[in-house]
């Protein structure tokens, strides 16, 4: 199942502090951020990080937002497209709206959400494996749902599995991945701690990706 998207719009002012000027910015509760998208040239913009954090836990980064920029009469429907973050005091360092046109299909990650209980992780102290955390989808910006559900009340016995395939979507978006891909699976519990451990492992890289990535923003 599919949830529609939350409309909720967002304040932001043109920026005019660039580079390494930006810190006074966020000394004054303001967020660097930029606006950029197909065949628009990228603008500078600040947003009271307050509200932008706030925006962020409630919706995400895959909820369109009306964006209302300072002079303008219009809103500018766009998507998050990147947060970087001090990875240390998690402080929002910098903001990447992506424009988008209504008319326009783009594409998207989603989140999957598990939804129900397995039966076989109580008949047999199976453990539930989620292998995908989020999908591609492709779909016009106001079809594109904030997450969609993955049922496991159907896996009764080791090894059953969701597929992409089983996923209830809308006929109004498009799955981009490969419908026998697993998604989530019951397994038995020795065969499901060398699979947390191997996801941990990649976990910790990414993590040190990240970091990295956030001290050469803090830099700038």
């Amino acid at each position: 199942m599919t949830q529609a998207a939350t409309r909720i719009e967002l304040a932001v002012t043109p920026r005019s502090v660039l580079g390494k000027k930006v810190k006074v910015l966020r000394r004054q509760g303001m967020t660097p951020a930029n606006i950029y998208g197909h065949g628009l040239a990228s603008e500078a913009v600040q947003v009271p990080t307050l509200d932008v954090a706030r925006t962020v836990r409630a919706v995400g980064l895959n909820t369109m937002i009306q964006l209302h920029v300072e002079g303008e009469n219009k809103l500018r429907p766009v998507f998050v497209r990147h947060v970087q973050r001090n990875p240390i005091t998690d402080e929002f360092l910098h903001i990447d709206f992506y424009q988008v046109s209504l008319k326009e299909k783009i594409r998207i990650e989603v989140p999957l959400v598990i939804v129900g209980v397995a039966p076989a992780v109580d008949a047999y102290r199976a453990v539930l494996l989620q292998s995908v955390n989020t999908i591609t989808v492709e779909g016009l910006p106001g079809d594109l749902p904030p997450h969609i559900e993955v049922d496991v009340s159907g896996l009764a016995e080791f090894d059953d599995a969701v597929h992409v395939k089983d996923l209830a979507v809308s006929p109004d978006i498009t799955l981009m991945v490969d419908p026998e891909l697993v998604v989530a699976k019951v397994a038995a519990p020795r065969l499901a701690e060398e699979v947390v451990e191997e996801e941990a492992e990649v976990a910790a890289e990414a993590a040190e990706e990240a970091k990295a990535e956030a001290e050469a923003a803090e830099k700038e």
